[in-house]
């Protein structure tokens, strides 16, 4: 089975970005790198993570997801 991850990042303005990914080192090496240049992240770094959750069921980490929003 596939995993997939929710997480919520701490950026540097103090706000909070929530994701999903099914491969979270890489997904937070490119927040932290400004991979993405159209990313929330990208004008916010550094981030920091502060929560992630581990799922083999895709349409629960969506759920998830939508409920972690800030």
């Amino acid at each position: 089975m596939k995993q997939s991850y929710v997480y919520i990042l701490k950026c540097s303005d103090n706000t909070y970005y929530t994701g999903i990914t099914s491969n979270i080192k890489n997904r937070i090496i490119e927040h932290q790198s400004g991979f993405h240049k159209e990313s929330y992240t990208y004008k916010r770094r550094p981030v920091e993570l502060v929560y992630y959750a581990e799922f083999t069921n895709i349409e629960l980490a969506i759920e998830q997801e939508k409920q972690t929003h800030y």
